[in-house]
This record gives structure tokens, C-alpha cells and sequence, in this order.
């Protein structure tokens, strides 16, 4: 008899690229919400989900994730294996370890960026799963780990390697299998974030945040350092860690302009005031959100809900969860057999 986590993996691989409706519509209750008691307009949940190695997104509606019994949970999943279009990026070596998952919009289209540590980097289209560019760093090991990509309005793609000490930007704006870039060290790099209102590329290391300035060609660009702020320390003489980067969508001001970003370090979760220059914590919900190891961080403008996730102990590896955290008002959910690395609202930006 196949296991949970083989069924579980058959029934996703059976629904990848499937592009199923994501508005959440089912009939309010008296609450204002659905009858699981999820706000009204709840985005899908996204998640990079290590255990059977796929991107997928999720029912909000469902409290329980659990796909043998109900398929119809995954509205969406996505493996490069056995995909057409992504055999030379050796996914049977580089696609271990799903490691980022976010969603962007570029020219009317829709696209997933993700990235696993052991080499995969690529930016899918949505819904067909198709590819618009990707790139295998070292494959087959963790030399490089890339752990975090952004989509630049040119349509180029930044990428962050926490093993490699790296920030890389690709012109895959010249094509699928486009291979020049540009590079530049930082310590650490976990995450990344494309400013347009200051033309700026934000990115997290260990123990700062940075931005670099875009310049050269589309076909040839650079990079430049522009500036940076070390990070908050939560022990003394420890490194801070720096690990998630996402826009506060909540923050938003005019003309689409961010004037906070979520950052999390191994000791707590913080937004960064980017006109005033420094690291907070006045923001609503920050006593059960800040919390040791989020792996993830990420709001909602429409609901005002926060989702987080965090490792959960006795899995198969450490930093895996079955659970993802959900704040004001506080939930939870939860992925039978997950092994879930970040999770993030379907909200693309």
C-alpha cells in the first residue's frame, strides 16, 4: 500500500499546471467570513512545500490541508521533474529543497519565482507552468543555495545565495536560458525585494540590509552598492541572521510606493521604516508575530491578516513545519504530511 506522502505526492503531480480559479468565494457566514470562520476575500495560501518537493497553492477556506482525502484543496502546484522546457537545469539534482516562492506581474502576465537550495532558480508561468527564464547554480549540492530570486521591471532576475555569499542579476530578459550576469558579495543573502519607486534592489544578509543600483544594459547589467544598515542583534556577539524580505503590502503609499519591509532575523520580526531609516516593531500584532527562526513573513492589504511560519519539532528536517501561522485574528493552518519551508499569500504584485 503507497504511503500518505506517495498518494499525497501523485494527487499534486496530477493537478501541476492545472491554474484552478483562485478567488475565494463561498457563501459568508454570520461572522463575515467563510463558514470555517476565514475572513471573506482571504487570498490563496502559497507555499513551498519540501517533503514531496513542490511549489503549491492552497484553499484559504480550508483550515486542513489534506489532499488524499480532498484534491481539491491544491489549487495549483508545480514540480520542474519530468517538466518540458526544464531538463537542462538537471532538476533531479538541483530541485532539493524548495526554498522561495513569490508571486510577481510583469507585462500582463503573472509568474511564480522560486528557487530550491541545491542549485534550481526560475521564474514560471502562472498558470500554465511554463518557463520565462532559469538557471541551475552548481547542481547536485548546496555550494551556491540559492534562496531567494525578484523580478525586475526590464525583465531581468536577481538572485540570492546564502552558502555563495552572492547577489547575482541575470538578463533573462534575453531568453529562457539567458547566462550573463552581473555579481556582487554579501554575506549570507537571503532575500531580495525590487524597489521601483527608488529604483533600488533591496537584499538581506547575515548581518545587514543593502540596496544596489541597477545600471548597465538589459543584455549586460551591473550592480552597484548603494547602501546599508546593519541588522538588529539579538545576542550579543552572535550574527543577527537576517533571513525573510517582503514588501509590508499593508504600508503601501501613493503610487504603489513601500515604505515598510518585513525582516526577519534569528531572534525576531521587525519592519523597516524606510523613510525614517530604522528597525521597528510598533506594527499591530507584533507580540505574537515576532518570534525566533520565521522562515517567512508576509501581510495582506485587504483582510489585514498576517501570515508567518516557523519550524515545528520532530519532523524529518529541522527546519520544516506542518503548520502555517496566520495573526490577526490569529489561525492557523495545516498541511497533512507537509514539510512546509515559507508559506505567502497568493498576492501578485
Amino acid at each position: 500500500m503507497p504511503s500518505r506522502r506517495g498518494v499525497l505526492l501523485g494527487a499534486l503531480v496530477a493537478g501541476v499546471g492545472a491554474g484552478l480559479p483562485l478567488a475565494a468565494a463561498s457563501p459568508a457566514g454570520a461572522s463575515g467570513g467563510t463558514p470555517g470562520g476565514v475572513p471573506r476575500r482571504t487570498p490563496p495560501v502559497l507555499l513551498t512545500e519540501q517533503a514531496t518537493q513542490q511549489i503549491l497553492v492552497l484553499d484559504p477556506r480550508r483550515r486542513v490541508w489534506d489532499a488524499e482525502r480532498d484534491p481539491s484543496v491544491v489549487r495549483w502546484a508545480f514540480s520542474p521533474t519530468r517538466r518540458k522546457g526544464y531538463e537542462d537545469l538537471r532538476p533531479e539534482e538541483s530541485w532539493v529543497y524548495p526554498s522561495e516562492s513569490k508571486v510577481r506581474r510583469l507585462k500582463g502576465r503573472t509568474y511564480v519565482l522560486t528557487t530550491a537550495s541545491f542549485g534550481f532558480v526560475a521564474v514560471v508561468d502562472y498558470p500554465s507552468g511554463k518557463r520565462y527564464w532559469g538557471a541551475a547554480l552548481g547542481p547536485g549540492d548546496d555550494l551556491f543555495n540559492p534562496h531567494s530570486a525578484e523580478l525586475l521591471p526590464d525583465g531581468n532576475v536577481a538572485v540570492a545565495c546564502s552558502t555563495g555569499a552572492l547577489v547575482r542579476l541575470y538578463a533573462a530578459s534575453q531568453g529562457p536560458r539567458a547566462s550573463q550576469y552581473a555579481e556582487v558579495e554579501l554575506k549570507g543573502a537571503h532575500g531580495l525585494h525590487w524597489d521601483g519607486a527608488r529604483q533600488v534592489l533591496w537584499a538581506i544578509g547575515d548581518d545587514e540590509l543593502v540596496t544596489y543600483e541597477v545600471g548597465g544594459t538589459r543584455a549586460r547589467p551591473t550592480l552597484t552598492r548603494r547602501s546599508s544598515v546593519g541588522l538588529p542583534v539579538g545576542t550579543p556577539g552572535k550574527t543577527p541572521g537576517g533571513h525573510d524580505l517582503f514588501p509590508v503590502a499593508g504600508g503601501v503609499g501613493r503610487g504603489g510606493r513601500v515604505e515598510r519591509l518585513w525582516v526577519t532575523t534569528n531572534a525576531a520580526v521587525f519592519q523597516y521604516d524606510i523613510g525614517g531609516g530604522g528597525f521597528v516593531q510598533d506594527f499591530a500584532g507584533a507580540e505574537e508575530i515576532s518570534r525566533k527562526s520565521v522562515k517567512a513573513v508576509g501581510d495582506d492589504p485587504r483582510t489585514g491578516q498576517v501570515l508567518s511560519t516557523v519550524p515545528e519539532a520532530g519532523l524529518e528536517e529541522t527546519w520544516w513545519t506542518t503548520k502555517v501561522s496566520v495573526h490577526r485574528p490569529r489561525g492557523e493552518y495545516s498541511l497533512v504530511d507537509g514539510g512546509i519551508y515559507k508559506a505567502r499569500w497568493f498576492l501578485p504584485r
